[in-house]
């Protein structure tokens, strides 16, 4: 006889005692069928929490006879109660779990059907059916009896018990006689797909053959003996809905059949294919929303080949579409890295299988229906806090949705979108678009999309307080006195909503001040923060000193309108979301910036509609002139003034103040250093073509996001843009890779700051550093010795003073850092795929919250 068991399942052993129960799981053991640790024995705990396993009744009077049954009975309450709490842990932990005790009662056995419809895991039945001679007989070889009355008494409980078991919801009850020969077949997950190669996980086809043949052809498939491969091994993944509404679901379907049957490829249940696959099965099933389409092109077929070889096909779709798991768990070195399911999944589904999980996997979080009769769906994904990258579809989106470690890649072929393909462990994106929107107008939720596209998001969902998930960071917490704050500038100051996208971080200065007596900031600090968290490549950029500010520029004015509602070549903004130039010098510098990127053939050679630009725009008195006016040339000319006047005085008294005098002639080359500073970063702006722009990041094209490229990258097409160009600037820059780079960019730095230079900014090399899987700052500042005197105050570097500064604490800073990045990030990604105004603009939202949390400004 052979015993079949699942990857895992609670196992309940039912018998009578001396049915052989305890020896049958030893034996197991012995030969390795299973493992000690999967056997939860009523005697083992009656041992464990009572040092008894057995009482023995025989011989005792009735009183004694009753007091020893209400003992037993407490003991056994006790024993039971562990063993549940045990089985649950471990189904819930998905693993294999055999229960050895007699299970005579329904009751009893009840318990576990309850628990494992709780935890989505198959229940077995191991049903012990020993003559009752045999009990007896085995019962007086033991060395503590259990007697023949009991042994008795439970055969005729087993024997009433039998007809019940068989209507019990045992996925499969098994009976097992005495001498017969068992072999245990342990069955892995059918979820498990080992990575190998790669796979490559398309979305919904909906019937789309000839563009679902083009996506596999430009992933690089080749078509052998009519099976197609791929050179490096790699294999194909649908998340299910292959078929409806699309001209050619029997080709598709075909295609499928072929490929899974030889092994190259995978399939998920579908909400579509679970109607599909019970039609074909023979059920009564209404065929609708594109379903009926199937079946007129089954009844073509059946014209062209007759009945047998459609009821022969039918057969094997059918057994196709009906074994297509819920999800599919994608290993590498045996760890389940993603699932790929068709719209959905619960952490705790993972892994495991029940009805409810099917429904759920194949329609997704559905709370209820709309006036329209259309399912209304709950956000399943914002609930999902495991590691695992969960890969789905079923619901249309304009571009590839990540949220939340999800990525959605429905992108509507069928209604005239696209077909995507996700590149697994890549992480990248192949498309074809439709070649026309077969599913016409009517109820087409791209077009409905597109729609609502720019729609304001609903202000109450920010008043009280609001949470942003972020992909690459932690989710950030907005609460509601600073919400509003960030409501009101964005009411009152910044550019319309629809035109910002993005708002460039803080950055954060050294963790720890300088260990040098003369030097708040030094660059051995930010050395030593990359390397305590294993990073040693590293480049230090020159940092401009002039005013922050986003680009967003496009190929053309009718571009612009698709993304941003309005038709013009580019937008400018400041750090904090406001217009950064008049209406009429915004129109000349973007216009000059757009003819030197067509100059330059940029939206071509990036096959781009847009660049997203982080830069510094020079001079700083054309944003910072009043604040210069305020509070540098003013307190310079007092300053100078002033300390020039008290040095001639203590020059000219009788006293003797060599003291004094040393001390003012410090402290006026201390106010002659501070005019020097700022002005240094001060030029004429009478006209515009003095204007000079430093980008330091291509965040973002129309095709992707521009993380994924080194900061070496960066200055290189920051270089590229500077040549020849009557506006674009070079950054100066080096890369660190040992201890001589980084004594090399120290002279830099010093040589740099000592003419009045601000600093440099030093960064890891990839553009999202982590550390142990967490983000760390991607970007340090680290200032010039002079340059702090317009931060800290002329004086700064007394040593009095400089011993207190030390003691500066830039935690908050460093947090809200960390925290406006991720948003950043997670705000630009929005706005790639081409999400919501109101998914994007949480993003700015947050950032500009966390602005105006108050932290010390010098930092």
């Amino acid at each position: 006889m052979q015993l079949h068991l699942p990857h895992a399942a609670i196992v309940l052993c039912i018998g009578p005692s001396n049915s052989g129960k305890s020896t049958f799981l030893q034996n197991l053991v012995a030969n390795n069928s299973i493992a000690l640790s999967e056997i939860v024995s009523s005697d083992d705990y009656r041992m464990t929490v009572a040092d008894i396993d057995f009482i023995n009744f025989q011989g005792a009077s009735k009183q004694e006879a009753d007091l020893l049954y209400e003992q037993y009975a407490a003991i056994s309450a006790e024993t039971f109660h562990i063993m549940e709490q045990i089985i649950i842990a471990r189904a819930k932990l998905n693993r294999l779990t055999f229960v050895d005790a007699t299970h005579l009662n329904a009751k009893e056995r009840e318990i576990y059907f309850t628990i494992a419809k709780r935890q989505h895991i198959a229940i077995y039945g191991l049903l012990f059916d020993v003559p009752l001679e045999q009990l007896l007989a085995r019962d007086k070889e033991r060395q503590r009896p259990r007697g023949a009355a009991r042994i008795k008494q439970q055969v005729r409980k087993l024997k009433d018990e039998k007809r019940l078991l068989k209507k019990e919801p045992f996925t499969k009850l098994y009976t097992i006689r005495p001498e017969e020969q068992v072999e245990v077949i342990r069955h892995p997950s059918d979820l498990h797909i080992e990575l190998g190669a790669g796979v490559d996980i398309i979305g919904d086809i909906h019937g789309c053959y000839d563009e679902m043949m083009a996506l596999i052809k430009k992933l690089g498939y080749i078509e052998e003996n009519g099976l197609y491969k791929h050179p490096e091994g790699r294999k194909l993944i649908s998340v299910g809905d292959i078929m409806s509404r699309g001209p050619k679901s029997l080709a598709t379907m075909q295609f499928w059949l072929k490929q899974i049957e030889s092994g190259l490829s995978y399939m998920t249940d579908s909400n579509h294919g679970w109607k599909i696959a019970r039609w074909l099965d023979g059920k009564s099933v209404q065929l609708a929303h594109g379903d009926e389409m199937v079946e007129q092109e089954m009844q073509h077929f059946e014209q062209q080949h007759g009945a047998n070889d459609t009821a022969q096909l039918k057969e094997r779709l059918a057994k196709m579409l009906l074994h297509a798991p819920s999800h599919y768990i994608i290993l590498e070195n045996g760890i389940g890295k993603a699932i790929v399911t068709h719209a959905g999944i619960k952490d705790h589904y993972i892994g495991k299988n029940s009805p409810r999980i099917r429904d759920f996997c194949r329609y997704g979080d559905v709370i209820g229906t709309s006036d329209t009769g259309r399912p209304i769906r709950a956000d399943w994904y914002t609930n999902h806090q495991t590691s695992e990258l969960i890969i789905w579809g079923h619901e249309p989106k304009l571009k590839p949705l990540k949220i939340n470690n999800t990525i959605n890649i429905d992108q509507g072929v069928v209604f005239g979108g696209q077909l995507t393909a996700l590149r697994y462990p890549e992480g990248t994106f192949e498309a074809v678009d439709a070649y026309e929107n077969y599913a016409g107008e009517q109820q087409n939720p791209l077009l409905e999309a597109a729609e609502k596209h720019f729609q304001a998001p609903n202000i109450y969902a920010f008043l009280n307080g609001f949470e942003v998930a972020t992909t690459h960071g932690e989710n950030v917490w907005i609460g509601d006195g600073y919400a509003k704050a960030a409501i009101d500038t964005i009411s009152h100051y910044t550019v319309p909503m629809e035109q910002l996208v993005y708002i460039p971080p803080t950055m954060s200065p050294t963790p720890q001040t300088s260990q040098h007596e003369d030097y708040l900031e030094h660059p051995l600090e930010a050395f030593a923060y990359y390397k305590k968290h294993g990073l040693t490549q590293l480049i230090a950029e020159k940092k401009h000193m002039g005013s922050r500010a986003v680009f967003l520029l496009f190929k053309d004015e009718q571009i612009a309108k698709e993304w941003v509602d309005s038709e013009t070549l580019g937008i400018i903004t400041t750090r904090t979301g406001r217009a950064f130039f008049a209406p009429e010098a915004h129109a000349i510098i973007v216009q000059k910036l757009h003819a030197e990127l067509v100059a330059k053939n940029y939206f071509e050679k990036m096959g781009t509609d847009f660049v997203l630009l982080d830069a510094e725009i020079l001079p700083w008195n054309l944003k910072a002139q009043s604040l210069i006016d305020k509070q540098y040339a003013h307190v310079a000319e007092h300053a100078l003034m002033d300390r020039q006047k008290l040095a001639t005085k203590l020059q000219t008294t009788l006293v003797d103040v060599a003291d004094w005098q040393k001390q003012y002639k410090e402290l006026l080359r201390n106010a002659v250093r501070f005019d020097a500073v700022y002005q240094n970063y001060c030029w004429s702006v009478d006209d515009l073509s003095s204007i000079q722009v430093a980008p330091f990041h291509i965040l973002a094209h129309s095709n992707g996001t521009c993380f994924h490229q080194p900061h070496t990258w960066h200055m290189e097409m920051n270089h590229w843009l500077a040549q020849n160009s009557t506006i674009f600037i070079p950054t100066e820059y080096k890369v660190i890779e040992n201890e001589q780079d980084e004594q090399k960019v120290i002279e830099w730095w010093e040589e740099m700051t000592a003419v009045g230079h601000e600093g440099i900014v030093i960064k890891p090399l990839a553009f999202i550093p982590k550390s142990k899987g967490k983000l760390i700052q991607p970007a340090i500042k680290v200032r010039g010795r002079e340059y702090l005197r317009i931060i800290y105050g002329m004086d700064y570097t007394d040593p009095h003073q400089l011993t207190q500064l030390k003691k500066r604490n830039p935690s908050k800073k460093m947090k809200h850092a960390l925290q406006e990045f991720a948003l950043g990030l997670e705000g630009i990604e929005r706005f790639v795929q081409k999400e919501s105004m109101a998914r994007i603009h949480e993003c700015v939202l947050a950032t500009l919250a966390l602005e105006s949390d108050a932290v010390d400004p010098r930092l």
